[in-house]
């Protein structure tokens, strides 16, 4: 692991292999741990970056007002990435379009897995089956206090409650058994997702920024290869949301995978990595990325 200062942040980060560079955007229920079968698959023949979001992980603490894909773009620009094809799953997908929108010129494709999208309102119905299946595995009065980030003390069996509840929901999908999932996948998510709500339930106030002009009115802007992978398991609510960028891009493409929830890097990872693959080979033909010796890697890192 190395780090690197963004804003006074600390971001940990992997940075492997060399070649046409690939960078890893985590979800909102993971870290950058969700990516090993990627890193193990893609970095013999390229440049692998994946990170933790500030607040998740082992990056520090978000504090303040920041904006997730100024991250992203930061990142690039301390380890000399000149252009990237960018692969986010669900938030993080949302980031990496937010990315390529501000900064199209350093992003050479973009690979979204059960993407979000900045700009978009989910529907009553899903917040409604999330407070019913999700946020009632903990009492509302200490769920209350740990999103306020006044309870002297978390719960460990709440941690574990939610991160259930939450796996159920996503990792296996809504309308899943959850005994289909494969206990590897499965213990792998459930310990991330409850690293995630340690953090949650303990941050200092902090604001995400959502970008000036939401990528829901900008998809048409996007003319870098772009391949939407939806597990076909998924919450249908965000399965709406692949299909709105899958027609919403110019000549997108589309993977559905049969029997697949919202982490399809971890269930399916040679089907997800044949697809970055393909949208590296496919990117327009622009400048290498830079490659910086190892003393100039060491200097970049805090």
């Amino acid at each position: 692991m190395a780090t690197v200062r963004l804003d006074g942040v600390r971001l940990a980060y992997d940075d492997v292999g060399e070649g046409p560079a690939v960078v890893l955007v985590h979800a909102g229920i993971a870290d950058r741990r969700m990516w090993d079968d990627q890193v193990t698959a893609l970095s013999p023949a390229h440049r692998v970056v994946r990170y933790d979001w500030r607040g998740y992980g082992e990056s520090g603490e978000a504090r303040g007002r920041f904006a997730h894909h100024r991250d992203l773009l930061g990142l690039l620009d301390a380890l000399h990435i000149e252009c990237a094809t960018v692969v986010g799953a669900s938030m993080g997908a949302a980031y990496a379009v937010d990315a390529a929108l501000v900064a199209p010129h350093r992003v050479s494709g973009l690979v979204l897995l059960g993407p979000g999208l900045s700009g978009h309102t989910w529907p009553e119905a899903m917040l409604t089956e999330t407070r019913e299946r999700v946020h009632s595995a903990v009492p509302a009065d200490r769920l209350a206090r740990y999103r306020a980030g006044t309870a002297e003390h978390i719960e460990p069996a709440d941690v574990m409650a939610m991160a259930l509840a939450q796996a159920r929901f996503l990792v296996a999908g809504p309308s899943r058994d959850p005994d289909t999932v494969s206990p590897a996948v499965w213990d792998r998510a459930v310990t991330m997702l409850c690293d995630v709500f340690r953090r949650l339930w303990t941050a200092p106030e902090h604001v995400a920024l959502q970008p000036d002009s939401p990528a829901t009115e900008r998809l048409g802007e996007l003319s870098m290869p772009v391949t939407v992978v939806n597990g076909e398991a998924d919450a249908p609510w965000i399965q709406d949301v692949a299909e709105l960028v899958h027609t919403g891009v110019p000549h997108a493409r589309r993977l559905d995978l049969p029997g697949v929830g919202h982490l399809p890097a971890l269930e399916r990872p040679r089907e997800v990595t044949a697809a970055i693959l393909d949208t590296v080979r496919e990117g327009r033909p622009r400048r290498p990325s830079v490659s910086p010796s190892s003393s100039d890697r060491r200097s970049s890192r805090g």
